[in-house]
């Protein structure tokens, strides 16, 4: 190889490096401009579990810090994240909060950088399809805990498809330790389990077909061994066990797929809608994916099974659209390895200068935003009623509180003298109980007999809902403040 060679690929090298700087910074700016890191309505009780988790070296089981459900059974199952979220905001405020979403933004984006490079991508490739698979999805969603789940299905998912392009079950051995992290940070650790467990299953399926003499030659063979693949799997199972909540995390996923409340009210769990561009690109993503399998002389079940699975589950609820776009981004990649030059990996000298360069470009560019205590305070006055619950401070009103239900994550963190009527634990309050206020909050003749309201002795709500709206003139109900966000209400004496 001459000199002109090496010069000419080392300064495409660099220029892949200069992108994917540019793709993390990129999305890291529209992170700080869009504060969405700490608008989210379930920011403040993960917040506050975090404190109590703190506070008492232990992890809940019951419905701590609600005044309506504190005795109920309850799984902390984001426990990790919550005491990640606690400490930074302890030690920076809100701008800790801020950056927390930041960095669990810039982590899926890089988690899908490298998912795909370990695939045998180039690097400014892999930026530019990085790019448009985060473009499809990324900021579909708040960064909670559930964007740890995205990284850590993008690598297990590399680790699935490297061993069984190569055949060598070693690098499926990292995918215990993978589980007994990702169970302790959110409970979508069950898709991770999903596409380790389908592997297993087409295996076993190609392997008993094959024995009978029905195999398809248009499929390609299975190549891990089967009884160390379910090996690998069966401790995976396990390993989602270690930690504080024991086998209480494969509750949580049975208690979640009988609720119905979340998928009928919640934007995010809705279905794509087709209204806007990045569905269309989700969908384009999902096609290419299927031509990739598809094209090859023989056809990979597992990845057609993935897609196929993916598929169902993304377009369902708007949340889950990365499942398929991580899936699709996976398959398209694989299928043009063969057809381009490997290159190797970034070094850790590499990545340490990435990372350096990247923070040095987001503390500059943070200096033109207003990412700071005071913006940040700002953006929360705007959208949260900070106002009603000073007011309160300085009014004290005997309780119990009813609030809405958007507010109530707010509420436990900002005013944690008054104890929740209901927050964003769907699966601790149940689908009859969430129904129960989210009817009442939309004026339904229901609110007249709700337990819960009538029995509060102090009602914030938010100022757009019917029902604020009705208690402004139910003569049950004096309001005793008002802005252009909340309304409070106490109870007339003598009223029932």
């Amino acid at each position: 190889m001459t000199a002109q060679v090496v010069l000419v690929r080392r300064r495409i090298r660099l220029l892949g490096l200069c992108t994917l700087v540019a793709l993390l910074t990129g999305v890291g700016v529209i992170a700080f401009q869009s504060k969405y890191c700490v608008l989210d309505a379930d920011i403040g009780w993960h917040l506050r579990i975090g404190d109590w988790i703190i506070a008492h070296r232990a992890v809940p089981h019951t419905g701590v810090l609600s005044g309506t459900a504190a005795d109920r059974p309850w799984t902390a199952y984001s426990w990790g994240y919550e005491v990640l979220l606690s400490r930074a905001y302890a030690w920076f405020g809100l701008v800790g909060v801020g950056l927390l979403g930041t960095l669990l933004t810039l982590a899926i984006v890089y988690a899908v950088y490298w998912m795909l490079r370990r695939l045998s991508c180039p690097i400014t490739p892999a930026c530019g399809l990085t790019g448009l698979v985060c473009w499809a999805f990324l900021f579909d969603g708040m960064p909670r805990s559930f964007f740890l789940s995205v990284a850590l299905y993008a690598v297990t998912l590399t680790l699935l498809l490297d061993a069984n392009r190569s055949g060598r079950i070693q690098t499926l051995y990292w995918l215990p330790l993978i589980f007994c992290l990702w169970a302790n940070l959110h409970v979508q650790f069950i898709y991770g389990l999903f596409i380790v467990g389908l592997l297993v299953a087409v295996s076993l399926t190609q392997r008993l077909a094959c024995r009978y003499g029905v195999a398809p030659g248009l499929l390609l063979p299975p190549t891990l061994p089967s009884a160390s693949l379910m090996g690998v799997f069966a401790v995976c199972v396990l390993a989602v066990t270690v930690g504080p909540n024991f086998y209480h995390t494969y509750q949580v996923v049975y208690q979640y797929l009988r609720l119905k409340f979340p998928y009928s009210v919640l934007s995010e769990l809705q279905p794509l809608t087709f209204r806007g561009y990045t569905d269309y690109l989700k969908l384009l993503l999902a096609g290419a994916g299927f031509f990739a399998v598809g094209w090859r002389q023989k056809i990979d079940p597992y990845k057609l099974a993935l897609l196929t699975v993916a598929s169902v589950v993304s377009f369902r609820a708007i949340r889950d659209a990365w499942f398929i776009c991580i899936a699709a981004a996976a398959c398209i990649v694989d299928f043009s390895a063969l057809e381009t030059e490997c290159t190797p990996l970034e070094s850790w000298f590499e990545n340490a200068g990435v990372l350096s360069a990247v923070i040095v470009l987001l503390a500059l560019f943070s200096r033109a935003t207003d990412f700071n205590q005071r913006g940040l305070d700002r953006a929360i006055r705007a959208s949260y009623p900070v106002s009603a619950v000073n007011f309160l401070r300085r009014n004290p009103v005997r309780g119990p509180l009813y609030n809405n239900i958007g507010w109530g994550g707010f509420l436990m963190w900002y005013m944690p003298e008054y104890p929740v009527a209901i927050d964003g634990r769907n699966d601790l309050y149940g689908d009859d109980v969430n129904w129960l206020f989210f009817n009442s909050e939309m004026g339904a003749p229901s609110y007249t007999t709700d337990p819960y309201l009538n029995g509060a002795g102090i009602v914030l709500l938010d100022s757009r809902l019917p029902l604020a709206k009705l208690l402004s003139s139910d003569p049950h109900y004096r309001m005793i403040f008002q802005d252009e966000i909340a309304l409070v209400f106490v109870h007339k004496p003598g009223s029932p």
